[in-house]
């Protein structure tokens, strides 16, 4: 278990993500700052109540987001589940004093304003709390994958409640997603995931 913590945080020194805090902002300096970095993919934003979360994504970050989106995409298809991706898109409403990119994120069924799934992948701890702009957001679920695991929280009125499985996809085998997550080779990860999807019942 120490080995692992060690490991852990070696792998984290070697690909470190930047996390930076910026307390003070008006909405109007967050648009401008959205607008400034455009299409940038250097940074991840967040706004809560007059504080800018920006994060620098890491390697191992980007490659695990990636994984996930393809496989909750091949899952998708094979079910035949119409989705529509949104990715990294910026959401935000003035007046309720929030905005945020997630790692991926999905309309279920039919294309809508606000997701009905956001995905966090965190590889470091700290920072805005990234709930609490979701439930400002209206985001119906909002899956974090953290240490090879997915929590998964459903907005419950004016409050986010830990749930066991997606509601949005209630027969998505959560564990089997996290476990070809991380597989090294995605190629190898989205064709036999393909496979188990379709021996899925449901």
């Amino acid at each position: 278990m120490v080995l692992l913590q060690d490991l852990s945080e070696r792998l984290q020194a070697e690909d470190p993500e930047e996390r930076q805090i910026v307390s003070g902002v008006s909405w109007e300096g967050y648009e401008s700052l959205l607008d400034e970095l455009g299409d940038s993919l250097r940074y991840r934003v967040t706004y809560l109540d007059g504080v800018i979360e920006l994060v620098s994504p890491s390697r191992r970050h980007e490659r695990n987001k990636s994984n996930i989106g393809s496989l909750v995409e091949i899952y998708c298809q094979e079910k035949r589940i119409p989705y529509f991706p949104l990715g990294s898109t910026t959401f935000r409403k003035e007046e309720k004093r929030g905005g945020t990119e997630p790692d991926e994120s999905y309309c279920i069924g039919e294309d809508k304003e606000v997701p009905d799934i956001a995905i966090e992948v965190v590889v470091s701890s700290g920072g805005l709390d990234k709930l609490e702009v979701y439930k400002r957001l209206g985001v119906r679920e909002v899956w974090f994958f953290k240490k090879n695991k997915f929590e998964i929280y459903a907005l419950r009125n004016e409050s986010y409640e830990k749930i066991d499985r997606s509601e949005v996809l209630p027969n998505l085998d959560m564990n089997l997603l996290a476990q070809y997550a991380v597989v090294p080779n995605p190629l190898e990860a989205a064709l036999e995931f393909r496979e188990k999807v379709k021996e899925m019942k449901g």
